[in-house]
């Protein structure tokens, strides 16, 4: 290797040719080391590394950016920091003589105590001078010969967890825990109203504060009859419902959020006006003198009082009047403000300001039976233009202008009046360019959302509950269940730890506190 040569006395033209010339060595280097790596890769029989597509979600959601997502890959930090020491134990090490010692090395091991505990409480018993015997109370938050911590686990594990009562009482008897499945059904009973009350206060925060609510229903049985569970919710809380009818006016009902009242006011009789009443019974309605009715027997004796005609074989006026006055009772009670219903196009979600999934609506086109060439053209070159549209809608939403809003507007009634030639699929978009009001809903609204996969997502928990424990009996049964699968999945979406949501509830002494559902619920729809 020769020296290196003196750069202080060499002039600039000999500096130039060292540069080329070190210059030339480097590109000679590179190219050498390519060769290399190919015949390293030969020589292993290598093709590289593999191209791996990244994972992206079906249907309509195929390369279209999340909204909102601005999560970077990267990887986990560390949990150790999250881990709640609540026990510390010194390993000691034979060493030889004369070692020397250097502190400690720190292992992090969790572990979970589950075992039955029993407890004998010693009640003191008084003879007062007037001969009454007084007993000493027994501690808060026992229930018939079980604690708060065995209340909770039974909770947890039955809503949660998803096991069946038989299972549960399976379970805790292995634990050493000796318990009946009647005496499992009364943990599960909520006897004190506490959760089902809770329930109806994040039903009727979520009512008051959120911009927009998805709603879906899936069938449920009670007492051996088919029934519907219907399920109200968004981002920050969900609701559910078990009724015996899925009609319009059984989900004006639910979203009345336990009230029991009718009411005839503006809202009432713009909505009867909307729904066709004929001119002169809403006149009725709108000329007497008492409008406010405590209960289903007072406005049944109203409606007899107005001598409102009931032809149940078309469409009812008794029943378009009841489904009036509950929707007036709504506004009164200031629920459902300015708020859009997103649904997935049936029929009885139809009421307010409503819009529709996007979803649903193009799984219309998706499932259409086609039997030739061209159909299934015809068919493929819709969804695409749906897709491109949908996706388009999901940029607008997150930069919403009216220039923009303007060429949607126009662009969705060329795709939906095209004329493909395949007479049910031309049916079919003339269908859904009717709704065109609801499903561009969006763009007066950019924060809903364009479907209704949370309501689905939510329902779920519901279905999984009655393929793996059929139905219901008792009404309390029916309304804890739903009680509880609500409050959990609102838990979920509000970041707080169901086991310390049932600790704090049930007055567990080290849980810790968590506040009002309905207050966290009313805080975050604020907000979004």
């Amino acid at each position: 290797m020769s020296p290196a040569p003196d750069l202080d006395g060499l002039s600039n033209a000999d500096l130039k040719r060292l540069v080329l010339e070190l210059l030339g060595r480097v590109a000679e280097l590179e190219r050498l080391a390519a060769a290399q790596r190919e015949e390293i890769a030969r020589l292993k029989n290598l093709k590289g590394r593999p191209t791996i597509k990244p994972r992206t979600p079906s249907g309509m959601d195929t390369h279209t950016p999340s909204p909102g997502s601005s999560r970077k890959p990267g990887r986990r930090g560390p949990k150790a920091s999250q881990i709640t020491i609540h026990e510390e134990r010194v390993m000691r090490a034979a060493v030889p003589a004369g070692s020397r010692f250097k502190g400690y090395e720190d292992f992090l091991v969790q572990d979970l105590i589950v075992r039955s505990h029993g407890i004998r409480i010693r009640r003191e018993r008084w003879l007062t001078p007037d001969g009454r015997t007084l007993v000493a109370p027994l501690p808060d938050g026992i229930v018939g010969h079980f604690g708060p911590d065995l209340h909770r686990y039974v909770l947890a594990l039955y809503h949660q967890g998803q096991l069946t009562i038989a299972r549960l009482v399976e379970h805790l008897t292995l634990l050493g825990v000796l318990i009946s499945k009647r005496q499992v059904v009364r943990l599960l009973s909520d006897a004190s109203g506490l959760f089902r009350d809770e329930a109806m206060a994040v039903l009727r925060a979520g009512l008051r504060s959120a911009r927009w609510i998805s709603v879906d229903d899936t069938g449920a049985r009670h007492q051996g009859r088919n029934g519907t569970c219907t399920q109200i919710g968004n981002d920050h809380f969900t609701w559910f419902g078990t009724t015996a009818s899925k009609s319009r006016l059984n989900f004006l009902e639910l979203l009345r959020a336990g009230h029991t009242d009718y009411v005839i006011n503006a809202d009432a009789l713009a909505y009867l006006r909307r729904r066709a009443l004929p001119q002169p019974l809403i006149a009725r309605l709108a000329q007497a003198s008492e409008t406010d009715f405590r209960d289903a027997p007072a406005w049944q004796r109203h409606l007899e009082q107005v001598a409102m005609p009931s032809r149940p074989d078309t469409l009812d006026p008794v029943r378009l009047a009841t489904e009036g006055a509950v929707w007036g009772s709504i506004k009164a009670h200031g629920l459902l403000p300015n708020t859009v219903i997103v649904s997935d196009d049936a029929g009885q979600f139809e009421v307010g300001e409503h819009a529709l999934c996007w979803v649903h609506a193009e799984r219309l086109i998706h499932q259409l039976d086609t039997f030739t060439d061209h159909q299934r053209a015809a068919q493929k070159r819709m969804r695409r233009l749906v897709w491109w549209f949908y996706r388009d809608l999901k940029l607008y939403r997150q930069a919403p202008t009216r220039r923009r809003r303007t060429q949607l507007r126009a662009r969705f009634d060329r795709i939906f009046t095209r004329r493909t030639g395949f007479a049910t699929l031309d049916r079919l978009l003339r269908r859904l360019r009717a709704n065109k009001a609801e499903l561009l809903r969006v763009l007066e609204r950019p924060e809903i959302p364009l479907h209704t996969n949370g309501s689905e997502n939510d329902i779920r928990a519901q279905v999984i509950r009655r393929k793996i424990s059929a139905g219901t009996r008792s009404d309390t049964g029916r309304d804890c269940r739903d009680a509880f699968l609500g409050l959990s999945k609102t838990c979920r979406k509000l970041g707080v730890s169901f086991w310390s949501y049932l600790g704090d509830r049930l007055g567990i002494a080290d849980a810790p506190a968590v506040p009002r559902l309905a207050d966290l619920v009313s805080d975050r729809c604020s907000l979004a």
